[in-house]
């Protein structure tokens, strides 16, 4: 429990350094302050892995699964660019949130701060709950799998021109239904109290349309990570520090996530990959190396048929 209670309480400070020194006064996060967070968080994260070889070379925690420190290594950084790619879809989303509500971009870095505090306990339970339906039931897994390649295949036949309208949602409804709403932002106040009432802001709806929201991603993500791995620790840490960085990336990739329109079928590949590794668990063993290799590859071949693609139009 010592190696959990020190990576949660390492997870807190950089969370109080966020927002309480580095964010501490609103502002709205320019292009390069995003993209320099953007490459600290992803340092940070794979730096980690280094730490993950040591704990698991010391047996710091419980290795249910017997790894060995390399494979649990490649394990974890194979979980983390999962839950990195998934999250691409999560940040078109957000950005439609914010445009919905009208959201200023100087208030968005703290309605998004609390929405990751949000994330991780809801994650946190989601793992646990999966991680316990797997060691319990083996045949979950064939479950799991043929849900992430459904989801692909829903992802891979979506039309492009479908519309969401956050006001329309049940969940927005029903909040309104619950308490008075103002449209008014003055600041980046949840609540604000106005002749005795509490009257909750634009804000507070965003936030509670990102938790729900990152709720049903966390749907897809999480069963793929498990494809992974199914050791408590790794499960969580690479969600966690995936988490950690979706802020500075929804701030880098939210005005360019038009460049990236193939990135859609690298992520169809991840998942319907992922899935078929699932399906096949019991049956043949794929190596880390592997995995780790093909989820790189698929990202990299998005970006690179993206960037093609728009140097071809800016040419016609």
């Amino acid at each position: 429990m010592i190696v959990w209670t020190l990576f949660i309480t390492l997870i807190v400070i950089f969370l109080a350094l966020d927002l309480g020194i580095f964010n501490k006064n609103p502002h709205e996060i320019s292009n390069k302050e995003a993209s320099m967070w953007t490459g600290i968080w992803v340092s940070v994260a794979l730096l980690f892995s280094i730490g993950v070889y040591f704990i698991f070379k010391n047996g710091w925690v419980d290795n249910v699964d017997n790894l060995t420190p390399t494979t649990a290594m490649l394990k974890y950084i194979t979980g983390y660019l999962i839950e990195l790619s998934l999250s691409i879809d999560n940040i078109f989303v957000i950005a439609v949130i914010f445009t919905s509500f009208k959201i200023p971009k100087k208030f968005q870095h703290r309605v998004l701060f609390w929405g990751i505090i949000g994330a991780i306990v809801f994650r946190a339970l989601m793992i646990l709950f999966g991680v316990f339906l797997i060691k319990k039931f083996d045949w979950i897994i064939y479950v799991f799998g043929a849900f992430l390649i459904f989801t692909a295949l829903r992802m891979l036949f979506e039309k492009e021109d479908h519309h969401y309208d956050p006001k329309q949602s049940f969940v927005y409804k029903s909040v309104r239904k619950l308490m008075p709403i103002t449209t008014v932002i003055n600041s980046q106040q949840f609540f604000i109290r106005k002749r005795g009432l509490l009257i909750a802001t634009p804000l507070f709806l965003a936030l509670i349309l990102i938790e729900f929201t990152d709720i049903l991603f966390a749907l897809d993500s999480i069963p793929a990570i498990l494809a992974i791995t199914s050791d408590p620790f790794l499960v969580f840490s690479s969600n966690i520090m995936a988490i950690l960085g979706l802020r500075s990336m929804y701030f880098f990739l939210a005005n360019m996530i038009e460049r990236f329109g193939y990135l859609k079928y690298s992520l169809v590949a991840i998942l319907t990959y992922v899935g078929v590794k699932m399906i096949l668990a019991h049956h043949i063993e794929i190596p880390e190396w592997f995995s780790l290799s093909f989820i790189g590859l698929s990202l990299a071949l998005g970006v690179l048929f993206s960037l093609r693609s728009e140097k071809k139009d800016n040419i016609e």
